[in-house]
């Protein structure tokens, strides 16, 4: 950065549901476009935000955490406080602090975690119908944590990436996946150095169908070694997708999930 440009760096949480994902596109309500807006009123001048992961349409953020650099001076506050007068009501800027040295949102962050929840009743919701992906048959959480469990660690992700995918490579390192019941809900905690494109919803596709018992615990390393995404579930819809948080090392000073405790000692090789 030159002098006199100061790196902003904030936390946000958003509700997905009326935008066509994160990244600007022409002619589409986007997350960015939205943030952008509004950062740039602040600053009377354009403004470009980059953040950890971007997220596809109708999926949300319990914790987005983006970055941006700017020339004029403000106060931390008009950005959170005069940021979020500008936003509409579904998105909001929870936090905002100043950047340390060579920070870059996407670039600097170590693993990121996303949670699928899955509404299983034999009744759709009301109040949840964007929030969480139904699935009326019962499901075992048990087989589905079971399953996961031949994901952790590093893989060839093929099977599980959209046909689209940009990305070189199809190795991600999985650090964990936890899957778990809460009354009516089955919840999917999973965290990576990163995700392919639709990564996390083809697993949580093939995780429902096994918790359905249409398929073996085992298929998940079946699907593994075939490296064929043909093979696989249906993408499960994005309703119940929430980022749920980013992992960055500690001379950063930004404060991760609580999930992030359960990270393993040698996370660190992505620093």
């Amino acid at each position: 950065m030159s002098d006199g440009v100061a790196r902003i760096v904030l936390g946000m949480e958003y509700d997905g549901t009326a935008y066509a994902g994160w990244q600007w596109q022409a002619g589409k309500p986007t997350l960015q476009a939205e943030l952008q807006s509004a950062l740039s009123k602040i600053a009377d001048r354009p403004i470009t935000v980059h953040c950890a992961g971007r997220t596809d349409a109708g999926v949300h953020a319990l914790e987005q955490v983006v970055h941006f650099d700017c020339a004029v001076q403000r106060d931390l506050q008009a950005w959170l406080m005069g940021g979020n007068s500008q936003l509409p009501d579904d998105i909001r800027i929870t936090w905002a602090k100043p950047a340390v040295a060579d920070f870059h949102a996407r670039y600097s962050a170590i693993a990121r975690f996303y949670r699928y929840v899955i509404l299983n009743r034999p009744m759709k919701s009301a109040l949840l119908r964007t929030q969480a992906t139904w699935c009326y048959h019962p499901l075992d959480a048990g087989k589905m944590h079971a399953a996961a469990q031949y994901l952790i660690g590093e893989h060839d992700f093929s099977s599980f990436r959209a046909q689209g995918c940009q990305s070189h490579s199809p190795n991600r390192y999985m650090h964990f996946i936890d899957v778990y019941r809460r009354e009516d809900r089955v919840i999917i905690d999973i965290c990576a150095n990163a995700f392919l494109h639709h990564m996390v919803r083809n697993i949580a596709g093939v995780l429902m169908h096994i918790g359905m018992g249409k398929a073996p615990v085992d298929w998940t390393a079946q699907l593994l070694a075939v490296k064929d995404r043909s093979q696989a579930a249906a993408t499960a819809p994005p309703y119940g997708l929430h980022l749920g948080g980013v992992f960055y090392p500690e001379r950063y000073g930004i404060a991760g999930h609580a999930v992030f405790a359960k990270l393993p000692a040698d996370a660190k090789r992505f620093d």
